[in-house]
């Protein structure tokens, strides 16, 4: 049975007044996307990935922000999150430093990489555009007053990648996590060494540790399912014990493949109904040389 294509079919979901979900319907690649509504302006979460996918987007935002003026933030510089971007020429796109400079060093290369994950996945790259943001914001947060409704994009450097971002709603505790956070799908672990090991399992934890004391009401996971802090605090008990397990056997002397092995099955045994599993090897690697 093969994954269906990476194509955004769901509609708006109201998670808070004025603040919506476009879900990801669980299939592969295809990522939660926000938009958000305030009085003068609107802010939109993700693009999910190529041009048809964004110009889906950019029609369903525009059809709750009527001519409101559209920001646009990417939560990580990964393909199927920001690679519509092209469809937003209308939009003001506001990123974090350290995700342009990952993006001018990776972005390229992570397109031809995709386009070798099958003919429906590299349907969907064709015609892409890589697109630069129109504002940079260096620090650890940046704020955006769509009026009426407080936004603050907040980052923490190399985690999951080098320039994660969320976006988080104070007033209503509503948070987008990106990729930091999944809901009953294994972490991913960009772990692909000697290209690219720009993920530390370390940093990602302790910004997981800070997202859990925000206490949100809402939180959006970059996929899977829409729940509360619960789906922050799954994600580092998991990621916790992948970290735990792995430096455990390395530590009694087992080699890397067979470690891979065993905890692949046992972590597959204890979460029967999590998806995408593959990425349980990744996690392993990354933390038996970490």
């Amino acid at each position: 049975m093969t994954d269906p294509a990476p194509v955004v079919n769901g509609t708006p979901q109201e998670v808070a007044a004025g603040v919506y979900v476009v879900p990801d319907g669980r299939v592969p690649l295809v990522p939660n996307v926000g938009i958000v509504l305030g009085d003068d302006a609107a802010l939109v979460v993700d693009t999910a990935m190529g041009p048809r996918n964004g110009e889906r987007i950019h029609e369903l935002a525009r059809g709750l922000a009527g001519d409101r003026p559209l920001y646009l933030t990417i939560t990580h510089f990964h393909p199927e999150h920001g690679y519509g971007a092209q469809a937003f020429g209308d939009a003001t796109i506001v990123v974090n430093r350290a995700q342009v400079d990952e993006f001018h060093d990776k972005a390229a290369a992570y397109l031809e990489m995709f386009r070798t994950f099958g003919p429906a996945v590299a349907e969907q790259l064709e015609g892409v555009e890589l697109v630069e943001p129109d504002e940079v914001y260096d620090g650890d947060v940046a704020g955006l007053d769509l009026g009426g409704r407080r936004v603050e994009l907040r980052t923490w450097g190399l985690a999951h990648t080098r320039g994660d971002q969320v976006v988080w709603l104070p007033d209503e505790r509503v948070l987008f996590t990106g990729d930091l956070v999944e809901e009953r799908c294994f972490a991913i672990f960009p772990y692909f060494p000697p290209e690219d090991v720009d993920v530390d399992g370390g940093r990602w934890l302790a910004v997981l540790e800070r997202l859990e004391a925000l206490e949100p009401a809402v939180v959006v996971p970059g996929h899977g399912g829409v729940g509360g802090v619960e789906v922050v605090r799954e994600a580092r008990e998991y990621i916790t014990q992948l970290r735990d397990e792995t430096h455990r056997l390395r530590a009694e002397g087992v080699p890397v493949d067979t470690a891979v092995e065993l905890l692949d099955a046992s972590f597959r045994g204890l979460h029967p109904d999590w998806v995408q599993p593959e990425w349980i090897g990744f996690g392993v690697r990354h933390f038996y040389a970490s």
